[in-house]
């Protein structure tokens, strides 16, 4: 890598690593999973640089989330051992238990339909975006969305009592 695209790969990391940060955690869950996920990612990047340089944001995205997949499929294939989660205790608010029981839930959910709210609603994302980085058709990710909130429902009925009482206040 040349000096220009040292200093230009230096500039987009400054600029959009604490988003990119952010998005590593919501995938996996845990900050030191998340920074792993970024720097491999960053990694990656940096060695693709002069090809990506186009929309290098884009590439960083699609990488993090491919790598999370492979992630989520290597731990599948291990045996896994039940850790009882830490539980808060003494006087946690109603908000910080449920955002700690969706917390769970999306965890639960399998990685496709994970990847599916994070793209389409942490993300932002429109549909068809969706469909294209995942390399789906846009009634999958329509589908696996829809699915995957009533999975969400189900696991956290306090997040659906919420969500009803918000959507009739409208």
């Amino acid at each position: 890598m040349n000096a220009e695209a040292r200093e230009s790969f230096a500039r987009f990391v400054a600029e959009r690593s604490g988003s990119l940060m952010r998005l590593a955690y919501v995938l996996s869950g845990d900050q030191h999973a998340a920074e792993d996920l970024l720097q491999s990612v960053l990694a990656r990047t940096a060695a693709r640089w002069r090809h990506i340089r186009q929309d290098p944001e884009g590439y960083a995205r699609r990488a993090m989330y491919n790598e999370q997949i492979n992630r989520w499929r290597r731990r599948a294939r291990e045996s896994v051992v039940a850790v009882v989660p830490d539980r808060g205790v003494g006087d946690r608010s109603e908000e910080v238990e449920l955002r700690l029981a969706l917390e769970r839930a999306l965890l639960a959910l399998p990685p496709r339909k994970r990847v599916v709210l994070v793209l389409r609603y942490f993300e932002d994302l429109p549909e068809a975006q969706v469909a294209h980085i995942l390399g789906c058709s846009v009634g999958t990710v329509r589908s696996q969305a829809h699915k995957a909130i009533a999975r969400l429902r189900e696991m956290v009925p306090e997040l659906a009592l919420r969500l009803e009482t918000v959507e009739g206040a409208r």
